[in-house]
């Protein structure tokens, strides 16, 4: 489909969705969610694509959040309708079976934290801000930050930080466990566009197990999510990726997974 409000590239097994409203800092709105679920769906049926990055244009913004303009006489089912919409993009990208990076190259507030944690892996640029900014104007996370938040920096911090509707620079964020790495302004994309391509050739059968393992594991019991990983290593254990992968260590040389 021809998209208006993200760019859609693809290179070298790494899919790149831009959020393209750098004019609304990026903001989130029915349409913006809309393109996005169906380049992931293109993502999906393209085998060619091993990994995802999502961030934004210009240098100003990952994403400002929703739009504000669209909560202006805001009732009970709209709300309810708003925050569907945002946790069927967040849950789409979390449930994903290719990685998912967000690299936050400004402003993630409100839904755009939202849905930079619902990546599986965030890089930050050092000039990078952070935070649930929904309690400044009366409101709440409603897209899975009060979870998110919680399972990445643990309940005390997520209730300062939602409480306070604080914003955090890239270096706190890094330090409390929301990203996993900062980088200099102006080798951000650079470094970005390596990470993925690193990423990338990976074996896909393996990152998609152990994915699904460690997002459904992090719920459940010990017990049971070992269970799972029996069987996910049963399962990789079996696939020509792991078969490659061998001979190319004996042989010593670099391997060519193929996702089967």
């Amino acid at each position: 489909m021809e998209f208006k409000y993200i760019i859609y590239e693809k290179n070298e097994g790494v899919a790149t969705i831009t959020l393209n409203r750098p004019e609304a800092l990026n903001a989130f709105s029915k349409e913006v969610v809309e393109e996005i679920l169906h380049a992931l769906e293109d993502v999906k049926t393209d085998e060619s694509v091993r990994v995802v990055v999502l961030t934004g244009a210009g240098e100003k913004a990952f994403s400002a959040g929703a739009d504000i303009k669209t909560m202006v006489g805001m009732t009970a089912l709209k709300a309810r309708e708003m925050s569907f919409m945002g946790e069927k993009l967040c849950v789409g990208l979390e449930n994903l079976e290719k990685p998912v990076i967000a690299a936050i190259n400004g402003y993630a507030l409100g839904g755009g934290l939202e849905v930079a944690m619902s990546c599986d892996l965030r890089i930050a640029s050092e000039n990078a801000k952070m935070g649930q900014t929904e309690i400044n104007i009366g409101l709440i996370p409603g897209w899975g930050g009060t979870q998110r938040l919680t399972r990445l920096v643990g309940m005390t911090k997520a209730k300062e930080l939602v409480f306070t509707g604080r914003i955090i620079d890239a270096k706190t964020a890094e330090q409390i466990g929301i990203v996993n790495m900062v980088v200099p302004a102006d080798k951000f994309r650079e470094a970005v566009s390596q990470f993925a391509k690193d990423l990338a050739s990976k074996a896909p059968v393996a990152l998609k197990v152990a994915k699904a393992l460690i997002n459904k594991g992090s719920d459940i019991c010990l017990e049971s999510a070992l269970a799972l990983e029996r069987e996910g290593f049963g399962v990789v254990g079996s696939s020509e990726d792991l078969k490659e992968g061998v001979s190319a260590f004996t042989e010593k040389r670099k391997p060519l997974f193929k996702g089967r």
